[in-house]
């Protein structure tokens, strides 16, 4: 019996979590049209960063243990891309205040675009 159960189970399992989302909520593939959207992580991504992630105690400031830590550098926003990504998508970062849609686009669109270091 066991056997026959877990025969269902499994691959019941691998097929719901190798299926896309339209909504990704998970930080997988973002269906998002990045067709000119802002992309660059100086001039759109690391300025939203810097305004409402490391902005004093309790965020991503300097020496920060919370989440991946701080997120004040492109290489520590890099490293820390894809919790970043999962935060935005699905609205509990930043904790205080609230992104606009045009910065959840920039942030997502440049991760999914490689995050470069432009």
């Amino acid at each position: 019996m066991k056997k026959i159960i877990v025969s269902f189970f499994i691959p019941g399992i691998l097929f719901t979590s190798c299926s896309k989302s339209s909504s990704d909520g998970g930080g997988g593939n973002n269906t998002s049209n990045c067709d000119g959207v802002p992309k660059s992580f100086s001039a759109n991504v690391n300025p939203i960063m810097q305004a409402t992630c490391a902005t004093g105690p309790g965020c991503h400031e300097s020496g920060s243990f919370n989440g991946p830590g701080p997120l004040l550098t492109y290489t520590q926003i890099f490293n820390a891309r894809i919790s970043i990504k999962n935060a935005v998508n699905s609205g509990t970062m930043p904790k205080s205040g609230s992104l606009t849609s045009d910065q959840k686009k920039s942030i997502i669109c440049w991760i999914d675009s490689g995050a470069p270091n432009n």
